[in-house]
């Protein structure tokens, strides 16, 4: 019915999106970009830019695009501009397939960040990841974990806050845009400046919670993308979704 491309937040990785493939219909494939610096590939060098990193994925996502079917480009958070940046550069191409675009917790490329956390000190980053919930527990308390995943965040929040992105940059995908609206983070105004980013239909749902609401959300999350991806126009039902 539909493939689902799931791109994680900053420092994030593939398995974060494994617990939603339970909640889609049958018939919807799913896959979830894994960044280079971590899990399976853990070896390689990190990408230092969001443009890097869409230039990366791009192959991927054409060959998805070829399909028969629609295919959605979902970011959460940094995955958010990481999706963006490769539906720019996808549509470039004019794909097969019609695509969408979900961008969750994540203001427009368009506002304004003054945000330099890459620049603080390990503790003060990890400690501004546990305000935002991105955090286990145990990483908090292990060590070893923290020198592990450290750098993959430094080079994500780098990554993110350096991201200038091309004035009027547009899209022709209909774009559905996720928020939490608790997310001290991501303003309601900052969410919905995404309008000025397609040419296309755009759609904005709240949901109840902080920057990781979908974490809360994942049935009624899937269920609004599942139904909106197979729609004739690629606009999710008016309510739906919270």
């Amino acid at each position: 019915m539909a493939h689902v491309v799931f791109f994680p937040h900053a420092g994030g990785a593939a398995t974060f999106f494994a617990p939603f493939a339970p909640c889609f219909p049958e018939g919807f494939d799913l896959s979830a970009v894994q960044y280079p610096g971590r899990q399976e590939r853990f070896g390689e060098p990190f990408v230092t830019t969001i443009e890097g990193l869409a230039d990366r994925i791009l192959p991927s996502c054409r060959r998805y695009a070829a399909a028969p079917v629609p295919l959605v480009l979902f970011g959460h958070s940094m995955g958010a501009t990481v999706a963006f940046e490769t539906a720019v550069r996808l549509e470039r191409e004019g794909p097969a397939a019609p695509c969408r675009l979900v961008v969750s917790g994540r203001s427009a490329p368009s506002v304004p960040r003054e945000s330099r956390v890459h620049l603080g000190t390990d503790r003060e980053i990890l400690d501004h990841i546990i305000e935002m919930g991105g955090t286990d527990a145990e990483v908090v308390r292990n060590p070893d974990l923290i020198d592990m995943v450290m750098p993959a965040i430094r080079n994500d929040y780098r990554a993110v806050e350096l991201y200038r992105p091309r004035e009027h940059t547009l899209v022709g995908l209909p774009v559905l845009c996720l928020t939490g609206d608790r997310d001290r983070w991501v303003a309601h105004e900052g969410a919905a400046a995404w309008k000025d980013h397609t040419t296309a239909d755009f759609r904005l749902r709240a949901f109840p919670g902080g920057h990781f609401f979908l974490a809360e959300h994942r049935e009624a999350v899937a269920r609004l993308v599942a139904d909106w991806a197979v729609s004739a126009d690629g606009c999710p039902p008016r309510g739906a979704g919270g």
